[in-house]
């Protein structure tokens, strides 16, 4: 029996050694575990961007947001997964930089789902945002029988020989749609506008080629934070109208800067496009027209 003792220790020691082995094992599994590559890209968003729910520490109540009151109801937004900012001042017709000042975001980079927005300027009623001023000329009125101050009555007729004067001219629309249009670019058109699919046209060239501002106005933008419009301006002409060039190659202008038709602005790319082009955008009040109806015949 004693014989056996030394077989029964080294088998003690095998199965504390395989024992040692599986904790080791199971303790690198947990430390392969805790080092995984996070599964969210947190990289640079683009301005206003819609952080991602994994990315919040606990949710926000957007009920207790300023606006919450005003969801749905004309000139406010509410956002939506993957809103970002410069997206809802496109599609708005407004500056990002407006909606972060009218809505006073401490942070444009972090907006909400479900936070409302004001769309329009804080001294325009939202209910008439779409609708312009019109100029009426002034008229004076008084009855066709008036007494002069001696009790007499005098008719309105005009005296003989004379032809009555002509009523005033029709009420006219303010200037926003005097905007004289000039082609972004010479290149030929190689894409069609098309409601509710392409919201602009598409113009073809070589890298490299000018693109220019199709009427005088501000930048709102410039730079690549709108997914699928690579390196972008966009263009703000008047209450009415905006422009966007996409997919540039090289930006030349700068946010807040004064732009004249013609002007150089860029040069064409590809920048999130599969070849060399410029996708041009006229938005009226935010919707997308028909370049084509606007620009002049070549």
């Amino acid at each position: 029996m004693l014989k056996d003792f030394p077989s029964l220790t080294g088998f003690d020691r095998l199965r504390t050694v395989l024992g040692v082995c599986l904790m080791a094992l199971v303790l690198g599994a947990c430390s392969t575990t805790r080092n995984r590559a996070p599964v969210e890209d947190r990289g640079t968003r683009p301005i206003g961007a819609v952080p991602p729910a994994e990315a919040a520490s606990s949710p926000i109540d957007v009920s207790k947001l300023p606006n919450a009151e005003y969801a749905g109801k004309p000139g406010y937004y509410t956002v939506k997964p993957g809103d970002t900012l410069i997206r809802i001042g496109l599609d708005n017709g407004q500056s990002w930089r407006d909606l972060a000042h009218w809505n006073n975001l401490d942070n444009p980079n972090v907006i909400e789902v479900g936070q409302v927005l004001r769309v329009v300027a804080p001294n325009v009623d939202p209910n008439n945002a779409a609708t312009r001023p019109i100029t009426t000329a002034r008229v004076d009125t008084k009855p066709l029988d008036a007494k002069t101050p001696d009790g007499k009555v005098t008719t309105a007729v005009p005296a003989p020989g004379t032809t009555p004067a002509p009523p005033p001219p029709p009420a006219r629309e303010t200037a926003d749609d005097d905007i004289t249009w000039g082609w972004p670019a010479a290149g030929p058109v190689i894409g069609s506008f098309e409601e509710g699919k392409v919201k602009g046209l598409v113009i073809g060239g070589k890298a490299g080629d000018p693109v220019l501002a199709a009427a005088d106005g501000r930048v709102v933008y410039a730079g690549s934070g709108l997914r699928g419009y690579g390196n972008l301006v966009i263009i703000k002409h008047n209450n009415t109208y905006l422009t966007a060039y996409a997919h540039n190659q090289v930006l030349l202008v700068k946010d807040d800067q004064t732009v004249r038709r013609g002007q150089k602005i860029a040069e064409m790319g590809s920048t999130d496009a599969d070849k060399v082009q410029l996708h041009f955008e006229i938005r009226k009040l935010g919707k997308p027209i028909d370049p084509a109806r606007m620009l002049p015949a070549r």
